[in-house]
């Protein structure tokens, strides 16, 4: 079977009937990023939740070398003070809204200070334009030196039961400074789902085809943590997909994941785990059976993985 991770946005006619149902189900936090698209979903976001605004929480990012007008990808990455400021405006535009509640530096950029960034999210501050900041994917000296120039509130890292990296120090740093941890692709680019077996193969252009943690020899041997999932799945009447949602959430009260989908039935079956709850010895039972599952291969290729943990340059 040949799979592709779906990067393509159905039409927006859904994609609003899903930010709507997603809202009606009580979801309030909505991530976005104008690299998503680009620009995109940052304009599909703001007109599905025009009619709740202030309802609601619109997080996005800044970062990557993208044309403000066009939306072209450009190499490397771009944070300098006066081009974060140009961005937000572009993305005030295409959410239509005055503020940001939650504007990430999507990725480190080697060549401007961090100082120099919280400084331009200070000025936004100042002007109403943008209510509080994040990091993603930092290196943990740019994220101390962040939160020392501007307190952070919230960071974004890849985090799941695939990948478990940020236990070692980003979140217990996180915790000591009082930031929200807020992980990205909770179910592990769709290998947590159970809808990815030893036999799957992925398509021409599929990021996971590249990865080695989904190489066909690594698969099978990763599917041990499928198989525990579907056992606790059955456990608790539950699917895979919301165990280990519900295994995040129940790590920490302020980890927050945010599972992507283009699908209502997703969506649905997402805010699904909110209802699935552990007792402390399930918990510690689950923690023990995952401990005991080595992941085999690596988390990203090379290239991506070259702009995770990066430090920001002295000031």
């Amino acid at each position: 079977m040949s799979r592709t991770y779906q990067t393509t946005i159905p039409s927006r006619t859904e994609m609003h009937r899903i930010i709507r149902a997603a809202f009606d189900q009580g979801l309030t936090f909505y991530d976005a990023a104008e690299a998503y698209g680009p620009h995109e979903v940052e304009r599909i976001l703001g007109e599905g939740v025009a009619s709740f605004r202030n309802d609601v929480v619109i997080a996005t990012k800044f970062g990557w070398n993208i044309d403000l007008e066009t939306g072209a990808r450009g190499p490397g990455l771009i944070s300098r003070p006066e081009h974060i400021k140009r961005v937000v405006e572009g993305m005030l535009g295409r959410l239509r809204t005055d503020r940001i509640d939650l504007l990430y530096q999507h990725r480190v950029d080697p060549m401007v200070p961090i100082e120099e960034v919280a400084g331009a999210i200070k000025d936004l501050r100042s002007e109403g334009k943008v209510l509080h900041w994040g990091l993603c994917e930092m290196g943990l000296q740019t994220l101390r030196r962040a939160y020392a120039e501007l307190p952070v509130a919230a960071v974004q890292n890849e985090y799941s039961m695939l990948w478990r990296g940020p236990e070692d120090e980003v979140i217990p740093t996180c915790e000591k400074l009082g930031i929200g941890f807020v992980p990205w692709s909770p179910l592990g680019v769709g290998f947590l789902t159970g809808s990815i077996d030893a036999r799957t193969r992925f398509a021409e252009g599929d990021i996971r085809g590249i990865e080695t943690r989904f190489s066909p020899e690594n698969l099978a041997a990763n599917m041990a943590l499928v198989r525990l999932l579907q056992e606790w799945a059955g456990r608790k009447r539950a699917t895979p997909a919301q165990i280990a949602l519900a295994w995040l959430m129940a790590r920490k009260p302020w980890i927050v994941p945010i599972p992507g989908t283009t699908q209502m039935a997703h969506m649905l079956e997402n805010i699904g785990a909110a209802g699935v709850t552990f007792e402390a010895g399930e918990l510690q039972q689950l923690d023990s059976a995952l401990d005991a599952i080595e992941i085999k291969g690596d988390r990203l290729p090379p290239a991506v993985q070259a702009f995770s943990g990066v430090e920001a340059p002295p000031r």
